[in-house]
Formats: structure tokens, C-alpha cells, sequence
């Protein structure tokens, strides 16, 4: 068999790339079994190396005091490496002492460069690792010491970091952080401190924090920005704690640390871009802050949903094992109360259908992985709503940027969220036939079935996603005979059969 030029240099260039991915590979397995000789050594108190890189992560380009901070630890701890790490590389150049002491780590470098110049773990050597703000300065040569003591004191348990205020900075505050990736929200509390220090999930203010190497680069993004929200979601996910020493071991003497309220304004805008970039790369839509504030980084009126076109009843998200965004409930319980005002204030009879009833009867609310709202409408009472009667002409956005139109799936209503963003209630018009309700076209859902109107006679007043709605007179008997018996008390996905919900995870 002949091998063809093409095909002999298609196979050279798959065997070269087979080779490098396996020396990097291999060279990261050594960096790694280095640092964790390097450590076991220094624990049974070797003395070959230092045991901490100093690394800061936090500052900005056009205004810092990366130079200064490296200096007041290399002055005092000249054998610590210190490493000033940035996205892209700084601009005007950070001015780092020279003697090789201090370096700079870019973790976005050209194409031209190998693979491990931007990846932090092969930059840092040595056990442990300080994360130190901007503008802090070392002045006590033992607080590396005193703070490696406290990590080491744990045992192992559960406390994985160790911080220490800064002097003359705003205060560190140790918060509780809950972190719920199935509901998209990271909920923050204060901490009550102990009398030796508080133990937490979180830490808000300045501090300097170390931990091991270990630990840091087993993270999925060690070095995210802002660093402390990056680090803590992550920590706390895996169980982490981190402890706040109550003394202050490092001073500022750089306050503020901006020069003019620009920078500050600059600076602060920086952040809050990153932090958005943050919580949407991490799939957290929703913080709830200590002050009972809330950051939300979703879906909103001017922008699309979260998710996709839903097939076979069973949105994107819950194959990632996770509920409707908050933004989007946040939206449908908006659109659910406006379209309901427009209904009794036009005379229009309507109440809970479907999953929306169902939600009602379980939670009081939509039902936390559902998507849209339904509404049954008497079909007789469509002419009284001005924005129902004319939609066979096309759709109609009405002065508060709601979209109200015909369905193109059936015949029935919808009414969505905005012209950008598709999140809906949509409205099946019945009429009554010998005493039964029922409508001219149908839908291939479990629910979608004709039922007696004496399940309307009368409606009545039901607690639903913050508002009062009206409901069939018997709910549980109106949702069983759409959905069968005890509906109520054993929550499943629309269709257990492309995805299953895990009860035992409720």
C-alpha cells in the first residue's frame, strides 16, 4: 500500500501533536508531585526553599501599587517569591524591583508562546500561597508565620484558608455564603465572630488571605476576578472555611488607593463589569447580599431569556440539573400579574390552568423548573379585552412593552415578556358544550383535556406567584383528573422520559 505525501505529513503533524500533549502533560505532573514534595519536605521541616509565593491579583493598570507592595515584602522576606499576576499585560508597565525577587504572570499571553507560560500552577513552586490586596504592605517579617501556624492548627478539617485584616483598610467581614447552582443564586449573611476569630464561608472587605497551592490550583478558575467573590464561590461549593484572625497583620498606607475620583469611578466600573462576567461564566444569576440588597446578572426586559427553544417539554437547563433562572421566574411572575390585571379589568373570566394551577397548589408560585404561565379563558369573553379581540390581524405590543398576539402553535393567546424577551403566559380560550368545557383544537399535552364546568361555577380566589389569581372551586380534583391521582404530592418533570427529577434531592 502506497502512502501519498498528504497522507504521510497529515499523520507527521497528528504524531508531533500526540508528543507535545504528552510532555506538557508530563511536565505538569512533575510541577505538581514538585509542589507536593515541596511541601511534604517543608512540613517535616525542611529547610531547602521558602514556603509561600506572594501573590497579588487584584489591581488595576492605570493606577497601582504593585512596585511598592513587592518591595515591602521583598525588604523583609527577600527569599519570598512575589508574583503580580494580570489578564493582559500592564499598561504603563508595572514597575517591579529588580534582582529576579518579583515577576509577572500574564494569563492571556500571545499565540507564539508555550502553553505553561500562562498558566499559574507551573509559576508557583512552594506550599502555601498569599493572596495580598493592592497597596498592602508587610512591616511584621513573622505574619507570614503566624498565619501558616493557624492553617497548619486546623488539621486538615474543614478550614481551608486563613485570613487576616488589613490596618487602616475597610473592614474584613466574615459572611456565610450559600451557593445553589440548581437555582442559579448566592445567598451572603454576616457571621456572628468567635473570641478567637470568625469562622465562615466568606470574607467581604480587605484581607490577606493564604492557603495552599494545592488547593488554590484544584479550583476551576483559581485566579478569577474579582478574586475574592471567584474564590469564595468556589470554596465554599467544596465545603471550604476560611478563618479571620481578629489582629491586623498587614497595614495600608495607601488610602484611598485611587488619586482622584475618576480612577475611583474607573476602578469601581472595572469591577462591576468583571463581577458580571463572573457570576454569568459561574451560572449565578441572583445575589442576595448581607444588607438584604440584590445583584441581578440575567435575563431582563431588553435582553433575550436564558434559555433556548424548549423540545419535547424539557428547557436546556434541566439537563445541566438545574431550575429556571430566577431572572426568568422574576419575568414571568411580572408578565403573570399584568396580564391578569388586563383580564378582570376587561371582564374576561380566566383561571390557573395546568402546571401554573399545579404550582399554585404546591408552592403557592410557579412551579420552580416550569416555564411559562397558563391561563384558561372563557371564550365567549375574548372580545371584551382590546388587546385579545383584533390579534388574528397580527400581534400587538401594548404601551408597556408587552407582546400580546395569536400563537403559531394552536390555537390559543400568548402574551410575552417583551419583543426581546420571549418568556410568556400563554391563554387557552374554552367554551362550554352540555355542561363540559372544551375547545376546538387540541395539544398532544397529558393536560390538555376537556372537563366538567362545574370546575368553574364558581372560580375562586388563589395565592399565586405574589398576587391573588382565580382557580377552579376544586383544585386537587381538577388537577388530578388532568394529571391523575396524588399529582400534588409527587413533583416530576413535564417528561420523565427525556429527564427525570431526583426526589431525593428536594
Amino acid at each position: 500500500m502506497r502512502v501519498t505525501f498528504c497522507q504521510g505529513l497529515l499523520s507527521g503533524a497528528i504524531v508531533l501533536n500526540l508528543l507535545i500533549l504528552y510532555f506538557v502533560s508530563r511536565a505538569q505532573q512533575q510541577m505538581m508531585e514538585k509542589r507536593k514534595d515541596f511541601g511534604r519536605g517543608s512540613r517535616r521541616g525542611n529547610s531547602r526553599g521558602p514556603r509561600v509565593t506572594v501573590l497579588l491579583r487584584e489591581f488595576e493598570h492605570f493606577e497601582n501599587y504593585v512596585g511598592e507592595v513587592a518591595r515591602s515584602f521583598l525588604r523583609l522576606r527577600p527569599e519570598l517569591p512575589f508574583l503580580a499576576v494580570a489578564d493582559t499585560l500592564p499598561y504603563p508597565p508595572l514597575e517591579l524591583p529588580e534582582g529576579g525577587g518579583a515577576r509577572l504572570l500574564v494569563l492571556h499571553p500571545g499565540p507564539d508562546q508555550p502553553p505553561q507560560a500562562h498558566r499559574p500552577e507551573f509559576h508557583v513552586q512552594t506550599e502555601f500561597v498569599l493572596l495580598v490586596p493592592d497597596g498592602v504592605e508587610l512591616e511584621q517579617g513573622r505574619a507570614v508565620e503566624r498565619l501558616i501556624r493557624e492553617l497548619e492548627g486546623e488539621g486538615g478539617g474543614p478550614v481551608r484558608l486563613v485570613a487576616a485584616p488589613v490596618q487602616a483598610r475597610s473592614a474584613a467581614q466574615c459572611l456565610h455564603l450559600r451557593v445553589s447552582l440548581r437555582e442559579w443564586t448566592a445567598t451572603y449573611t454576616a457571621a456572628a465572630a468567635g473570641s478567637s476569630g470568625s469562622v465562615c464561608t466568606a470574607l467581604q472587605g480587605d484581607a490577606v488571605v493564604l492557603l495552599r497551592a494545592e488547593d488554590l490550583f484544584n479550583l476551576s478558575a483559581p485566579l478569577g476576578r474579582p478574586l475574592f467573590p471567584s474564590l469564595f464561590v468556589q470554596t465554599s461549593l467544596r465545603g471550604w472555611k476560611v478563618k479571620l484572625l481578629e489582629s491586623p497583620l498587614f497595614s495600608a498606607r495607601r488610602r484611598p488607593l485611587f488619586s482622584s475620583a475618576h480612577n475611583q469611578w474607573k476602578a469601581d466600573s472595572g469591577l462591576r463589569a468583571a463581577a458580571g462576567r463572573l457570576m454569568r461564566g459561574f451560572g449565578l444569576k441572583r445575589l442576595l447580599l448581607p444588607d438584604g440588597k440584590e445583584q441581578w446578572h440575567g435575563c431582563g426586559k431588553e435582553t433575550e431569556r436564558c434559555f433556548g427553544t424548549v423540545r419535547d417539554d424539557t428547557p436546556d437547563y434541566l439537563y445541566a440539573d438545574r431550575w429556571t433562572p430566577p431572572c426568568c421566574l422574576r419575568a414571568l411572575r411580572e408578565t403573570a400579574k399584568y396580564v391578569v390585571s388586563i383580564l378582570e379589568a376587561s371582564g374576561v373570566r380566566y383561571w390557573l390552568e395546568g402546571g401554573s394551577l399545579l404550582g399554585a397548589a404546591r408552592h403557592q408560585d410557579i412551579i420552580p423548573w416550569d416555564y411559562d404561565v397558563d391561563l384558561g379563558v372563557y371564550l365567549e369573553d375574548v372580545p371584551n379585552c382590546d388587546q385579545l379581540k383584533n390579534l388574528d390581524a397580527g400581534s400587538l405590543v401594548d404601551a408597556n412593552g408587552y407582546v400580546w398576539e395569536r400563537a403559531v402553535e394552536g390555537d390559543f393567546y400568548r402574551v410575552q415578556y417583551s419583543e426581546a424577551n420571549h418568556l410568556h403566559v400563554d391563554l387557552w380560550p374554552f367554551y362550554p358544550r352540555n355542561g363540559v368545557m372544551t375547545k376546538d383544537t387540541w395539544t398532544e399535552h397529558r393536560q390538555d383535556v376537556e372537563f366538567p364546568e362545574h370546575f368553574l361555577q364558581p372560580l375562586v380566589p388563589m395565592p399565586f406567584a405574589g398576587i391573588t389569581a382565580y382557580a377552579p372551586n376544586n383544585p386537587r380534583a381538577f388537577l388530578e383528573l388532568k394529571f391523575g391521582e396524588g399529582v400534588i404530592e409527587n413533583p416530576q418533570y413535564p417528561n420523565p422520559a427525556r429527564k427525570r427529577l431526583d426526589r431525593s434531592r428536594l
